[in-house]
């Protein structure tokens, strides 16, 4: 016999479940800026990591060299990154160009509506309840990565 706290269901299509509808939420806001999360979350590295060489940006946003030359490609195109001379003739540098930095601040606020449209369907104190238990499930996990702090990203 199952008690009540006992899981029930697949807990991956479970949290899959919720990052879809607030992936919804976010990219619907973000897409008003005219970027997708993603996108935003490399002007967010860039601007507080940067400049910086593609491989250590790579490493710090979790992607492959070759998927963030891809993500980075339209960012370009839009005068909002650029790749720099680095230290060495060899090596190169991204960076946020003047457009970039307002890209991303018109962005912030794209950001912060979701966060804010977020806590207010869900309620503040379920959404404090909800990054407590992620915290502390991501802790018992496995280390992981440093974050970038609430709203940079």
């Amino acid at each position: 016999m199952k008690t009540a706290t006992q899981p029930q269901g697949c807990t991956n299509f479970k949290l899959r479940q919720l990052m879809r509808q607030v992936a919804r939420l976010y990219d619907a806001e973000l897409a008003l800026a005219g970027l997708k999360t993603t996108q935003y979350s490399l002007l967010s590295h860039v601007l507080y990591l940067g400049p910086l060489r593609p491989v250590d940006l790579a490493q710090a946003m979790g992607l492959t060299p070759s998927t963030l030359t891809r993500n980075m490609q339209p960012l370009m195109a839009a005068g909002w990154i650029e790749l720099g001379e680095g230290p060495d003739a060899r090596s190169r540098l991204v960076h946020l160009t003047p457009a970039g930095r307002d890209k991303r601040t018109e962005a912030q606020r794209r950001w912060k509506a979701a966060q804010l449209q977020l806590n207010a369907r869900l309620g503040d104190e379920r959404v404090a309840a909800l990054h407590q238990l992620i915290d502390e499930s991501l802790a018992l996990l496995g280390p992981q990565e440093q974050d970038l702090e609430d709203g940079d990203e």
